[in-house]
């Protein structure tokens, strides 16, 4: 495997530990404020946050029109808002384990949306990530999966996020990726304060009781890693990211038994060793992913 894509994967698999570990911090911070103010106020930090590096790293040529740059950052934007939001809400009324595998679902979604943007998919992709997803039922579902009103609302939050990843990956490669990011950012921040300010109650008080969730959420999850995310897919294919993306489940898990003291059992352990597998097995030797020439 050469250097970029060695890079590209090693950055992906930060950002699922970063994501696995905000797991935490979103159960901690729904117990304060409501899921769109939540979003609304973490989406706005992850855009300032990224503002000093979008100056130091300031091109002094354009590399692309800004016509990609807002379409682009229109519909990941609308992708990343719609999801994070069916995702948030259906936490409410659902458990963790459900809406982890529901979530996981988007692995699978990732090729097969993809054929309708006429991306070439190998078998072994499909049999790594049906692997993948048998070990993130294993170590989120605890062997029961009931598709209540919160499980529907993830379920359908997995699409937006399939989508979301597929969009990243055909605009990361032609347009400035940190201008890409802070403009989906900003996006599903107004869109979700908008919502928030229609059907939600906030205070200060609320915001401050969250604040440690909020700025983790906003700062990591949102600045750190959904940059680090365009970053990796210049050089990963759509659906092989999301296969190494899926491993923010296991770091949850990993980030439960380690801060929230939750018990290992053979089944998580054998639901990781399944994820494993279903990596590798994406990753044989001979596996020639389509990769977007960058323009």
């Amino acid at each position: 495997m050469k250097y970029p894509h060695t890079k590209a994967n090693l950055i992906l698999f930060l950002t699922a530990l970063i994501w696995g570990l905000a797991f935490v911090a979103q159960r901690a911070g729904m117990e304060n404020i409501g899921p769109f103010a939540f979003n609304g106020i973490r989406f706005a930090l992850g855009s300032l946050s990224l503002l000093p590096l979008l100056w130091f790293r300031r091109e002094q040529k354009p590399t692309s029109s800004k016509n990609t740059l807002y379409t682009g950052g229109i519909i990941s934007g609308l992708f990343l808002f719609a999801g994070s939001s069916f995702q948030q809400v259906g936490m409410v009324y659902t458990t963790a384990g459900n809406g982890g595998f529901i979530t996981s679902l988007y692995v699978i979604l990732v090729p097969v949306l993809g054929l309708f943007w006429h991306h070439k998919v190998k078998k072994q992709a499909w049999m790594g990530a049906l692997l993948a997803l048998i070990g993130l039922y294993l170590l989120t579902s605890h062997g029961k999966v009931t598709l209540a009103l919160g499980d529907l609302l993830v379920l359908v939050s997995a699409f937006f996020f399939a989508a979301h990843v597929l969009v990243i990956g055909n605009y990361a490669p032609r347009t400035n990726i940190l201008k890409l990011s802070v403009f989906q950012f900003v996006m599903s921040s107004v869109l979700s304060m908008l919502v928030s300010f229609f059907v939600e109650s906030t205070t200060w008080e609320n915001i401050r009781l969250a604040a440690v969730p909020i700025l983790y959420g906003g700062i990591m999850s949102v600045g750190v890693a959904y940059t680090l995310q365009v970053f990796g897919q210049r050089h990963t294919p759509a659906a092989h990211a999301a296969i190494i993306l899926s491993f923010e489940s296991l770091f949850a898990a990993v980030g439960g038994i380690l801060i929230l003291h939750e018990p290992l059992t053979i089944q998580i352990a054998f639901g990781g060793i399944l994820m494993l597998s279903g990596a590798i097995l994406s990753q044989i030797e001979g596996i020639r992913w389509p990769v977007r020439k960058q323009v």
